[in-house]
């Protein structure tokens, strides 16, 4: 299960920064498109600063999209790695229901991407991954957001990720085809 919350957490993160209430309304749509990672998917850039980023993330696709507990949630993600990553780099990992904070902890990222087939260190170059992870039906509904903020061992900005996941309830009739 810890791996499931993780992996959907890397896979799925959020809370982009909130927006300058000054701007025009076209200056706002345009930044929250900049943040929007491509692909069928709810992930965005922390923020729109992301020169110095290791990694840059060409497209995410999630299936289904939104996830749906008790489902097959299938992820295959592409981007480009500017630099080795060697081990020791880590992700700052934060998991919010509502309001309340279920996860906030720093993880070991080549411990982590094992998961996905990949080990350390992680070479220069293109890089795609394709991913099944089942989740389990006993997940709560509600609001989910996740934030995965990724640095190298050398404290160097790899890359910053969030989004919201909202899983619904179940329908009274589903719950009865359970028992």
């Amino acid at each position: 299960m810890r791996f499931s919350t993780t992996f959907l957490a890397l896979a799925t993160a959020v809370s982009a920064n909130p927006l300058n209430t000054f701007r025009s309304e076209k200056q706002s749509l345009a930044r929250r498109d900049d943040l929007q990672i491509p692909g069928d998917n709810p992930l965005k850039y922390c923020d729109a600063d992301r020169g110095d980023d290791i990694i840059t993330i060409e497209k995410v696709d999630l299936s289904p999209n939104p996830p749906e507990a008790g489902t097959t949630l299938i992820i295959e993600a592409s981007g480009t790695v500017k630099e080795t990553i060697l081990e020791g780099a880590y992700v700052n990992l934060q998991v919010k229901y509502g309001y309340i904070r279920l996860i906030n902890t720093q993880a070991d990222l080549c411990k982590e991407i094992k998961n996905v087939d990949l080990d350390c260190p992680i070479e220069k170059g293109k890089i795609s991954i394709t991913k099944s992870v089942d989740l389990p039906k006993e997940i709560p509904p509600g609001k989910y957001t996740v934030e995965a903020d990724v640095y190298t061992v050398d404290d160097e900005h790899i890359t910053c990720l969030t989004a919201t996941v909202v899983f619904g309830k179940k329908s009274f009739g589903s719950i009865l085809g359970d028992l």
